[in-house]
């Protein structure tokens, strides 16, 4: 069963020159995140997205059953709620087609808007330190499938 949409801030538009972390979990919590191909397909159509929707991706990291992502729109016509859309549809769509893995995810996603430099560089942190507080690595350079710019 899918916990629903997270609740957004009320009266704030989510469009703009804004820093985001963002969470996507698939559905089931199904672990798919192991194959390389997959995190690969995935990145490249977050990336795609990011660039024609006008973000910078700061950082990333893909956990065996979510994805963590910072963000930050570049224009006053970055739309987050676009980005996180064409996102998901992509990777899911590459997915399907040109691996045969049926990545779907859960309804909604997890955000918090970062409102300084120095909580953008603790949250990159946090999400890079993910893969050593849930011990698939000793250390966060040693993990394959995050990176930051």
């Amino acid at each position: 069963m899918s916990p629903g949409r997270p609740p957004r801030i009320k009266g704030f538009a989510y469009v703009g020159v804004y820093r985001y972390s963002l969470c996507f979990v698939v559905s089931g919590r199904t672990e798919l995140f192991r194959v390389a191909a997959l995190v690969a397909t995935s990145l490249t159509q977050i990336r795609r997205t990011c660039d024609e929707e006008r973000f910078e991706l700061l950082a990333y990291c893909f956990m065996p059953d979510h994805l963590h992502l910072v963000v930050e729109g570049l224009s006053d016509s970055s739309d987050l709620a676009r980005l996180v859309k064409l996102a998901k549809q992509r990777s899911g769509f590459a997915a399907r087609t040109t691996l045969g893995i049926p990545l779907t995810w859960q309804e909604g996603y997890y955000d918090r808007v970062l409102r300084s430099e120095e909580a953008t560089d603790v949250v990159v942190r946090y999400v890079l330190d993910n893969p050593v507080r849930a011990r698939l690595v000793r250390n966060a350079e040693d993990y394959a499938f995050s990176g930051a710019r």
